[in-house]
């Protein structure tokens, strides 16, 4: 199985700390966000690694390197300008392949088990969807989350009771059949789709989480490891 990390993201809430440093590259506990990731994965053996990347993309090239000295292989997909999640995950796509792969986004902080995510492909295949989300509890920044959770499918949110994409999922690349890798595409437009074609599976993660976008909670999680 591959695992895609979204880096290309300009961290303007993280300002000044990502004005001469990539958001991925950002320190906790002694190691670069990205860098818990790549370890995890390898614990993981899924060691087939695409990272994009647009802001000051060359010092994670430079950082990580081919991924040897993590234990994976790391491929670059490159973007002049970013183009938001689901236009850079096509572009990407020539270097994932033609099975389920997972998506991780860099600045998220979680101790998911990785191992859990050729599980979650088969149940694509077995459910004929086109993606599984990983939902975590509303954080206290996002209270009114994103989507609801009904009999292992993600739907629309229309009630209280929703909760927050972690930035985590696994996806067929038959999710973004209908992208254009050269328009800057959210994801959340083909996910409107195919939620509404009922093709979006999902589960909720209630381990450690944190969703990384200012200073504040990245010390926060310095202060969790130190204790």
């Amino acid at each position: 199985m591959r695992a895609m990390i979204l880096a290309a993201g300009r961290g303007a809430r993280m300002r000044p700390l990502t004005d001469h440093t990539p958001k991925p590259l950002l320190k906790v506990g002694g190691k670069a966000l990205i860098e818990w990731h790549l370890l995890r994965l390898a614990q993981a053996e899924i060691t087939n690694i695409v990272i994009n990347h647009a802001w000051l993309g060359e010092q994670i090239e430079a950082y990580l390197g081919d991924g040897s000295r993590f234990g994976v292989h790391i491929q670059y997909s490159a973007e002049p300008t970013a183009l938001e999640t689901a236009a850079g995950i096509k572009k990407a796509l020539p270097l994932l392949g033609e099975h389920p792969f997972l998506v991780i986004s860099a600045d998220v902080w979680t101790d998911w088990d990785c191992r859990v995510a050729p599980y979650l492909a088969q149940r694509l295949h077995q459910q004929q969807a086109l993606a599984h989300l990983l939902l975590v509890p509303n954080p206290s920044h996002h209270r009114e989350g994103d989507f609801d959770l009904a009999h292992g499918y993600i739907q629309s949110k229309t009630s209280t009771s929703s909760y927050t994409y972690s930035g985590m999922g696994v996806f067929s690349p038959r999710f973004f059949d209908q992208v254009n890798a050269e328009v800057p595409t959210p994801l959340r437009e083909p996910l409107h789709q195919a939620i509404q074609q009922q093709k979006v599976l999902g589960s909720l993660y209630q381990g450690q989480w944190q969703d990384v976008g200012t200073p504040e909670r990245l010390q926060q999680i310095e202060q969790s490891l130190a204790h």
